[in-house]
């Protein structure tokens, strides 16, 4: 059921990310915390924008759960309400870290993928949930606490670093968690747990307001402080709402990308390569990342790619993902 309670923590999430990334922008220009624009390289843009997205969502959940908890007394589900936000707020540190270091000296990939442990204790301890899986050919299995040990941790240290994947265009990465957690706040909403949604939606809302400033022309960036952030409550989101094999569905652009940046030993980057009139062309022979092979179809269709319309085509993939997604649930 929608309530004024959950409608108003929704909106509080959008108002203050709105409000709170204009005056980022500001102050991060001031203290010189920018970076060049890698497709626009005259241009440059402001750092750590994912801090403005995590402050309106936290704003949007912690106004949800003290007047839920407070006024209503409902005390079934702020455990895992605060778990979420450590789980979310570990990562926004791993990620202010790495974005702090720099990109090019930073945390190695590796590390990163180590680090992110520490991201799902907060999950793992509280036993969050659903222990009984279906499995093809083996049906219906209840993996009792190898759930908590193994699928909590695997789901979250996936999702963290894979939503982290496909990034470094404007608007790009916003777009995607948009279009993810808005389908899986959605399934969690009509199949019983509306607080979920909640928190999903407190972020896609927070995210839609960042989007204001960072579609191109970008003036600010997200950082791997957003992607860390969003990827982490992707995966808590499935795994609270009980939708994981939905969201394994929607992260089939992040596995693509996995297997082209695989064969390049993840070496390879996304960026494209700037052409002198400002169009985008594949930086390698090769394809390395899906941002290389929409590019190439833009260009086959209008014979140029602006980065702007790599961002819009890749949206359509997720979005028509999305709806084959919604349409599976529903089957």
């Amino acid at each position: 059921m929608v309530t004024i309670l959950t409608i108003s923590s929704i909106i509080l999430s959008f108002i203050a990310t709105l409000i709170i990334t204009p005056y980022w922008i500001r102050r991060a220009r001031h203290h010189g915390l920018t970076a060049k624009d890698m497709h626009r390289p005259e241009k440059d843009a402001a750092e750590l924008g994912g801090l403005c997205v995590i402050s309106g969502f936290l704003i949007g959940v912690l106004f949800y759960t003290a007047v839920d908890v407070l006024i209503k007394g409902n005390n079934h589900y702020p455990l895992f309400i605060f778990a979420t936000i450590c789980s979310v707020l570990i990562a926004t540190i791993l990620g202010f870290t790495d974005d702090i270091l720099g990109w090019k000296i930073g945390i190695r990939q590796y590390q990163k993928v180590i680090l992110t442990i520490a991201i799902t204790f907060p999950i793992m301890v509280i036993n969050a949930g659903h222990s009984t899986m279906t499995f093809p050919i083996l049906g219906q299995m209840n993996l009792g606490i190898l759930y908590a040990l193994m699928i909590v941790p695997l789901g979250i240290i996936g999702a963290s670093n894979g939503f982290n994947m496909i990034a470094g265009y404007n608007g790009l990465e916003a777009g995607m968690g948009i279009m993810i957690l808005s389908v899986l706040g959605y399934l969690s909403w009509v199949t019983g747990s509306g607080w979920v949604a909640v928190m999903a939606l407190c972020m896609v809302t927070a995210l839609l307001a960042f989007l204001v400033f960072n579609f191109y022309p970008a003036s600010v960036f997200p950082g791997d402080t957003l992607t860390y952030s969003v990827g982490t409550l992707i995966a808590i989101v499935a795994i609270l709402g009980n939708v994981e094999k939905y969201a394994v569905i929607l992260f089939i652009p992040y596995f693509i990308e996995f297997l082209l940046k695989a064969r390049g030993r993840m070496q390879k980057e996304s960026f494209a390569k700037v052409m002198s009139e400002g169009t985008l062309q594949r930086p390698y022979s090769r394809y390395y990342g899906i941002e290389h092979i929409v590019i190439d179809i833009i260009r086959a269709i209008k014979g140029k790619a602006y980065e702007y319309e790599v961002v819009l085509l890749i949206w359509a993939f997720e979005a028509v993902i999305s709806l084959a997604t919604l349409a599976y649930f529903f089957y």
